[in-house]
């Protein structure tokens, strides 16, 4: 949901953008895995006509590739929220910037995410979904971040444990940029990768 950075600048000279280091996950290895977990949740959703939540921007690209392994018919949606701003560390205030066009009460939800850090934005989310009555609701996160969850929150589908590293690409960026990578990687320099 939010991959936390230091805030930067770049755009100005003294403080130049930081490029990737080494592949954590090559596009192969995230086909593999992504395969594998919609082979779980077409077994778990047979008929049943789920209701995917993207949550963007990072989710998107992994909500597509994942979609299209998914053999059940499914439904699609998107959330955009926000804790953070230009901040770090999470403010406790979580803003809904865009709301699912679809009522999910009566209906099986799964919220498709990118990363999972701390966690408090997504318990917000799956607090205020949860008052809107869906017969089931799930998380489908393509990674976790070891030892940062500030609250327990049960991930059913999990692409990958990785330790705490800033990472990007598929999806996941610093300051919008390296979404287009097609794997996953670690920010060159270290002063990035301790997590926030």
């Amino acid at each position: 949901m939010v991959n936390k950075a230091p805030i930067s600048t770049f755009g100005k000279k003294s403080t130049p953008l930081p490029s990737v280091g080494k592949v954590l996950l090559s596009k192969q290895r995230l086909k593999g895995r992504i395969k594998e977990l919609a082979s779980e949740i077409d077994k778990d959703y047979a008929n049943k006509n789920p209701l995917f939540v993207g949550i963007l921007k990072g989710g998107a690209i992994f909500l597509s590739d994942l979609a299209r392994e998914i053999k059940s018919d499914i439904q699609i949606d998107f959330m955009a929220v926000s804790s953070y701003g230009a901040s770090t560390k999470t403010s406790g205030v979580v803003r809904i910037l865009k709301d699912l066009d679809e009522d999910i009460h009566g209906r099986h939800v799964v919220i498709v995410e990118d990363i999972i850090d701390s966690g408090l934005t997504l318990s917000y989310l799956l607090k205020n979904l949860k008052s809107r009555q869906p017969e089931s609701l799930e998380i489908c996160s393509l990674l976790r971040k070891k030892n940062t969850q500030k609250l327990t929150i049960d991930v059913k589908y999990q692409g990958f444990l990785i330790e705490n590293v800033f990472v990007v690409g598929f999806g996941l960026d610093y300051h919008q940029k390296y979404r287009q990578l097609k794997d996953v990687r670690i920010l060159e320099n270290p002063h990035y990768n301790n997590g926030y």
